[in-house]
């Protein structure tokens, strides 16, 4: 029976239909420098006069002087570094700084996602390139990237997959779903709601976790949590014994957004790595969180600097700003291949007080190859 259903999985994956569609998306993307319209917004700012008109600006291009300026901004606020020896209580002592920020702000600090499931179609089961239509609005390919697999190489992935595929020796939630999601760092459910508004009645699960067990209770007790499709858990994501509620190689989709900054830079690298470890092959892992020279890099002080481009907030909390090169090494380093790794510049403008703000974000998308030779 097992059998049986891998090779009808591989029948779907390595089909004509399948391999057609990655030729005409990797045909539109050859060059991997090129920005799709669709992702990141589309609201572009043709004329300076017009600047004041809305709230934000899309693919915003910096000067000269603003590149030279952000730049000479974050080394004037770096200067002077926390001793190393007091450091250390910011990464140990990091739960109970977040416990800390949810039982004073609740579920008031952050703003439902809605932009989420526009720029991230992936967490829907209709949008996964392997359980039906491929959205390619949102592709940026890389060249030589294959995805498909012959007949002569079938039997490779096959095998790799009956010897991979972890079974828990006892039930666990989402256990017949037929799509899983897992989202790290969910705090109080900002992304978590607005998925599961949009997974109901289609067979699809939501797991999500955060280290804080104020933020998990604040989530449990939201009126529009969903125990049918949704499990929220404590869990540590840096801990590497930690236990997970779902076997390896399991999870069509990891969200991770505005999570990863929080973790000391040189523990990331194995917490993707080993977070990779859950998702199917050709499974995803989306990536959203501050970009290098963001607005909120060049708010910090001095003092508050612990490495280069990683700080601490006043309340204790820590945030470190990417580029588009950490992030790709990053997921390539964890054995994921490119979708996509985009760096989202935006203006944001305060109307009112006719002050504009550079933002920086970055938004990546990676996919687990399947264990076979290129096609």
């Amino acid at each position: 029976m097992a059998r049986a259903k891998v090779m009808h999985a591989f029948r779907r994956l390595c089909g004509a239909r399948q391999g057609e569609v990655f030729i005409r998306v990797s045909t539109r993307w050859k060059s991997t420098e090129s920005r799709p319209t669709a992702p990141l917004g589309s609201r572009i700012l043709t004329n300076p006069d017009d600047i004041y008109k809305h709230n934000m600006w899309d693919h915003v291009q910096w000067t000269e002087e603003e590149e030279k300026n952000a730049r000479l901004k974050a080394l004037q606020n770096s200067e002077v570094q926390i001793p190393l020896r007091e450091q250390g209580k910011f990464d140990t002592e990091a739960v109970q700084y977040w416990d800390r920020f949810y039982e004073i702000y609740k579920g008031t600090f952050f703003k439902d996602r809605k932009w989420l499931l526009s720029e991230f179609p992936e967490l829907l089961p209709s949008s996964s390139v392997f359980g039906g239509e491929m959205d390619t609005r949102h592709v940026q390919q890389d060249s030589n990237t294959h995805f498909d697999c012959n007949a002569n190489h079938q039997h490779v992935c096959e095998e790799a997959l009956m010897e991979t595929n972890e079974v828990l020796p006892y039930p666990y939630p989402g256990q017949h779903a037929s799509f899983r999601i897992l989202e790290i760092g969910c705090g109080v459910g900002n992304s978590v709601f607005p998925i599961i508004s949009s997974i109901k009645e289609n067979g699809a699960f939501l797991y999500c976790c955060d280290f804080s067990s104020s933020a998990i209770k604040l989530l449990k007790n939201n009126p529009n949590y969903d125990h049918s499709v949704c499990h929220g858990f404590v869990h540590d994501i840096c801990e590497e014994k930690g236990c997970l509620p779902f076997p390896r190689q399991s999870l069509d989709v990891i969200l991770a957004v505005f999570v990863l900054s929080s973790i000391h830079p040189d523990r990331v690298q194995e917490v993707v790595k080993r977070l990779s470890s859950y998702l199917k092959f050709g499974g995803i892992f989306l990536f959203r969180d501050y970009g290098r020279y963001d607005l909120s890099q060049l708010r910090f002080k001095k003092g508050q600097c612990l490495s280069d481009h990683f700080y601490v907030r006043g309340d204790g909390t820590c945030v470190y700003f990417f580029t588009n090169e950490e992030v790709h090494n990053i997921f390539s380093n964890a054995g994921l291949k490119k979708v996509q790794n985009l760096e989202d510049r935006r203006l944001q403008v305060n109307r009112g007080k006719k002050v504009s703000m550079h933002r920086v974000w970055m938004q990546s998308k990676y996919r687990k190859p399947f264990p076979c030779s290129p096609c």
